[in-house]
C-alpha cells in the first residue's frame, strides 16, 4: 500500500496547472448513455473513480477509453444495464448510471452505492423523483430496480439540495415524456457542466445554477463533445497549500467565480487572494488569523474544503470554530491532526480549533478523500517528517497531486 513521505516547512512557490473536475467528469460519463454511439470529453482526470465509472460502462457492453485527458465513451453497444455492487462499492457516484439507465433502456439495475465513509448520504431522492416520473421501483438484495416503459415528466421538489439527486433527475428527464420541475436543486458549477453536456446532446434544459431547473423532455439525444470543468476543489486545496505554507502560488485554470466563499475566508486568514488571467493567485502572508466557518451547499463554503480549512485553522492565531452541516461524519480527520500536535475539541457537527505555534511531523492515516488532502496539508507546514498512510483515498480526487506539490518546492515522496 503507498504512503506519501512529507518534510514540512517549505513555503511553496510556482505554478501549478488545475486537473478538470472528478465531479463534472463522472455524471458526463453517465450522461453519455443516453445515446447510441462516441461522446467525447476532453480535460478528464485520470483518478480512480473515473477509471471505475468506465469500467462500469464496459461491462454494460459499452467502450471507454482515457489517454492524455481525453475520454471516449461508445454506448453503441451498451446491452447490459446492470451496475453490480463489485463496482458500486467503491465509489459512491455510480448511482449516476441509474438515471440514464431507466429513462433511455426503461430498467435498471443498479447496487445500492458505497464510497466515503463521511455519513448516510442516502439515494431516496433519486428513488422517490423516479417513481413520479412513472418509474416502479424495487429493492432486492442490495439492488435498486426500476423499470418503466418511458419517463414521464413530473414537478419533483428536493428537501434538501442534492448534487447526485440533481444530476440523476436531470438526465432521466431529458428523455422524459413531458416537462420535468426540479425544485431546490443543487446549484453547484458541476450541475451547470452537466446541463451544458445534455444540451450539446439536444436536451432542453433552462435554469441549472438556480434552485430551479426545467426540463423539457426530447425522443432521441445525441453523442455529444464536451470540455470538462476545471476543479474547484482541487484549486480550493492548493489555495490552502499556499496559506499554510506562506507560499505565493498561481493557480492556473482555477475559476475565481466558482471559490468565492473559500476566497472570502481565505482573505479573512490575512492570505492575499488575487483574480488573474490565467485563474487565481494566492499567497500566504505569515501567521493565518482564526477564522469561523459553516459549510452549506453552493454557493455556501464547500463541505469538501473543510478538512483542509481545519489544517489551516489548526496553526492560526486564535481559535476558530468549524460547523459542519453537510455530512454527519466528515470529522475523522481530526484524530489525524492531534496526532500533529493540532489542539481540536469537537461535539457534534462543530469544531473548536485552538491555534497552535507550531504542528510536529507525524505518522497519519487518511480515512476519507478530503481528510486525506487535508493531512498533506498540515505535513506541509509542519515541523519534520511526516508519513500519510493510505493515500489511495488521495488518489480518488487528485491527480498527481504529489508531483504538482514537488514542482512547487514541496519535499514530497510516493513510497511503498
Amino acid at each position: 500500500m503507498e504512503k506519501l513521505l512529507i518534510k514540512g516547512g517549505v513555503p511553496l512557490k510556482g505554478t501549478v496547472t488545475i486537473s478538470g473536475s472528478k465531479n463534472a467528469s463522472l455524471p458526463a460519463i453517465a450522461a453519455a448513455i443516453l445515446a447510441g454511439g462516441k461522446s467525447v470529453l476532453r480535460g478528464v482526470p485520470a483518478l480512480r473513480d473515473v477509471l471505475t465509472m468506465g469500467t462500469l460502462l464496459e461491462q454494460m457492453g459499452a467502450r471507454f477509453s482515457l489517454e492524455d485527458s481525453l475520454a471516449e465513451i461508445d454506448t453503441a453497444g451498451l446491452k447490459n444495464p446492470v451496475a453490480p455492487y463489485e463496482l458500486v462499492k467503491t465509489m459512491r457516484a455510480s448511482v449516476l448510471v441509474l438515471g440514464p439507465l431507466a429513462a433511455r433502456y426503461g430498467r435498471a439495475k443498479v447496487s445500492l452505492p458505497g464510497g466515503c465513509a463521511i455519513g448516510a448520504r442516502p439515494i431516496n431522492f433519486h428513488l422517490m423523483g423516479l417513481e413520479k416520473m412513472g418509474a416502479k421501483i424495487e429493492l432486492e438484495g442490495g439492488y435498486v430496480i426500476a423499470k418503466a416503459r418511458r419517463l414521464k415528466g413530473a414537478s419533483l421538489y428536493f428537501d434538501l439540495p442534492t448534487v447526485t439527486g440533481t444530476e440523476n433527475l436531470m438526465m432521466a428527464a431529458a428523455l422524459a415524456k413531458g416537462v420535468t420541475i426540479l425544485e431546490n436543486a443543487a446549484r453547484e458549477p458541476e450541475i451547470v457542466d452537466l446541463a451544458e453536456t445534455l444540451q450539446a446532446m439536444g436536451a432542453k434544459i433552462e435554469g441549472a445554477g438556480g434552485s430551479l431547473i426545467e426540463i423539457e423532455g426530447v425522443d432521441e439525444l445525441k453523442p455529444y463533445s464536451h470540455q470538462a470543468v476545471p476543479d474547484r476543489i482541487e484549486a480550493a486545496t492548493f489555495a490552502v497549500a499556499a496559506a499554510i505554507t506562506g507560499g505565493d502560488i498561481l493557480i492556473k485554470n482555477a475559476r475565481p467565480e466558482h471559490l468565492d466563499a473559500v476566497s472570502i475566508k481565505l482573505r479573512e486568514t490575512g492570505a492575499e487572494v488575487k483574480k488573474t488571467p490565467a485563474g487565481l493567485r494566492v499567497k500566504g502572508d505569515g501567521r493565518p488569523r482564526s477564522v469561523n466557518i459553516t459549510t452549506m451547499p453552493y454557493p455556501g463554503f464547500p463541505t469538501d474544503v473543510q478538512a483542509q480549512f481545519m489544517a489551516l485553522m489548526c496553526m492560526a492565531d486564535g481559535n476558530s470554530m468549524i460547523n459542519e452541516t453537510v455530512f454527519e461524519n466528515r470529522f475523522m480527520h481530526v484524530p489525524e491532526l492531534k496526532r500533529m500536535g493540532a489542539d481540536i475539541e469537537f461535539q457534534g457537527g462543530v469544531a473548536t480549533v485552538k491555534g497552535v505555534p507550531a504542528l510536529k511531523g507525524a505518522q497519519v492515516m487518511a480515512t476519507d478523500l478530503r481528510a486525506s488532502a487535508s493531512l498533506v496539508l498540515a505535513a506541509l507546514a509542519a515541523e519534520g517528517e511526516s508519513v500519510v498512510h493510505r493515500i489511495y483515498h488521495l488518489d480518488r480526487g487528485y491527480e498527481q497531486m504529489e508531483k504538482k506539490l514537488v514542482a512547487l518546492g514541496a519535499q514530497a515522496e510516493r513510497i511503498k
